[in-house]
This record gives structure tokens, sequence and C-alpha cells, in this order.
């Protein structure tokens, strides 16, 4: 199968270099022409166009910014869509909206091409070895199909059922994350306060009822102080919004998600859109004249598990 990747950003630059270290016939694009050469000089091929990329490869996957950016790469005369044909398969990776992924999964049918979407969770460093979550939406026996490439990317696969459904759930974990680093906030911030040991706070929180993924990776970055997540403010306002937009659709008022946004909004007025979502954490440090460092934190997550074959769930 040949496989063609369109965005070698922070994600998907490490899901296509686990494609790449095992050996698929592998064809990438990206605006960055620098990320692009480095792929070609570990032996992957250059499309010059996201039309092309379609026209040469069977499996063609996205991982994108934004829905806005993911519909100029599909949709445009030089785009995804106007280079596929009977059977080809179109991935999409970036973390989306379920009526876009929708909208856009219609155009790829009228072309008798076939659409899953597929975003995926667990880290940057989890993406660079191979070890990341994918959920995947889409018809059954297209997952099958490509099931073999997902279990290179990833570790735990999960067929979540119809086109759409991966893109709801993902939406739904991520604003769970940017609840759980904002509550971290204020627990680092009483714990300082308190004078606790914060090497053995974070022990203790790690084997309790509060903890959580975000506490055993993100705390790390904040004691450290380097706040290195590998994502930025304006993804996590972009994800938070989704869900938000989906609440409404669903005509449910929500009290908690709208309360969290507002806070992350506050975060990149101060720290800036590009500043690490981490950095939220910061503003309590600022407004009371704290620091939460403590030693042996790593300034950058690193994934000790050795790099394994996925498997479904």
């Amino acid at each position: 199968m040949k496989i063609g990747f369109i965005g070698l950003g922070n994600v998907g630059g490490k899901l296509a270099g686990s494609l790449l270290r095992n050996k698929f016939d592998l064809t990438v694009k990206d605006l960055d022409e620098k990320l692009a050469n480095d792929f070609k000089n570990k032996g992957a091929k250059i499309a010059k166009t996201a039309k092309a990329l379609a026209e040469q490869t069977d499996l063609i996957i996205t991982c994108l910014p934004s829905p806005e950016i993911c519909s100029v790469v599909m949709e445009s005369e030089e785009g995804v869509i106007n280079g596929l044909s009977k059977n080809k398969i179109w991935l999409e990776m970036s973390t989306t909206d379920e009526s876009e992924v929708k909208r856009l999964g219609k155009l790829v049918l009228d072309k008798k091409a076939l659409p899953l979407d597929s975003p995926v969770s667990g880290g940057c460093h989890r993406a660079a070895t191979g070890n990341i979550a994918i959920f995947v939406g889409g018809k059954r026996e297209i997952f099958e199909k490509i099931l073999p490439v997902l279990t290179t990317m990833g570790r735990k696969i999960l067929h979540t059922g119809e086109l759409g459904t991966a893109s709801v759930l993902k939406v739904i974990t991520n604003y769970l994350a940017s609840v759980h680093l904002a509550a971290l906030g204020e627990a680092w911030t009483v714990a300082k306060k308190s004078n606790l040991d914060l090497n053995k706070t974070y022990k203790g929180i790690a084997v309790s009822s509060g903890n959580s993924f975000v506490h055993e990776t993100e705390s790390q970055l904040i004691l450290n102080g380097s706040y290195n997540i590998n994502f930025t403010m304006d993804l996590v306002e972009k994800d938070m919004n989704l869900f938000n937009e989906l609440s409404k659709k669903l005509n449910t008022p929500l009290e908690i998600s709208p309360f969290i946004l507002d806070i992350f909004k506050d975060a990149q007025k101060k720290y800036g859109s590009r500043a690490w979502s981490s950095m939220v954490v910061k503003r309590l440090e600022d407004k009371f004249g704290l620091d939460f460092r403590a030693s042996g934190f790593p300034e950058e997550l690193s994934d000790n598990e050795k790099e394994e074959k996925g498997y479904e769930i």
C-alpha cells in the first residue's frame, strides 16, 4: 500500500516518522519545505501538490492544525479530492469537527473513495515511538483494511463506530485533559503555599484517586519549568471551542467547559497563542508570586516504553 501523508507538524511528523521507520512506501507534503526535505533525506518521496499526492498513493492521511486548513487542503483546485479515484482511502487524523469530517467524507464518497476519521491521543512523545492511541470512525471493512498501518503508528487502536464518532470522542478527551490541566494549576498553588515538598506531592498525587494522565505527564514539565508539552494555547482553544459547539448542537448547555475556556483565553492573552498549553498553570504562579520548581523532572517528555506492534482494543 502506497501512503501519502499531508501535515508534518508536531504530531503528524512523528506519525509519518513511524511509517517511514517501518519501511512503508511514503510520499509527503507540507508547506514547510524543510520538514518535507527532512523526510526525503530519510527515503520518502515528496509530492508537489495535495492532488498529486492523492493520485500517487492508495491511502491519503491528513494531520492538520484546524478544520479550516483541512478544508483548503482537501477542496482547493490542487487539493486531495481532485486527486481521488475509486477505492482510495482518506484518513483524517486531525482533531476536527464531526460535521466537517462528515461533509468532507461525502465529497470523498462522491469520488468513489473511502473516508475514515482517525484522531490520536496520548502526547507527542508517544506519537514519536508509535505507542500513541488511535480512534477510528468509519466503515468496519475499511478500518480492517488499513489496520496494519494503524498498528504501526499507534499502540492501542479503537474502532469507535461510523464516520465522525472518532472525532467526537477525541474532542471529549481533549476537553477532559484541559480541565485536568487547569485544575492542576490550583492544586500546585495550594501545595506550594502549604510548603509541601513538591517532589513528594507529585508522587502522592500519582498514586492517589486524584491522579490523571495529565498529571503524570504535564506536571513533570511544570515542575521542571520548561512547560514544553509540544501543544500550544491556540490548539487548546480550538479543541475547547469544538467541544462547546458540539454541546450547543446537542442542545446541552454546559457549566464547566465555558469557564475553563475563559481561563485558557486569559492565559493565551498573557503568554501568546503559540505558548505551550501547560503555561496556563503559570497564570497562578505569576498571580501569587510563586514558582513550582522541583528537581529531577525532565525538560521534555520521552516515551521509555519499547516500541511494540499495536493492536485493536
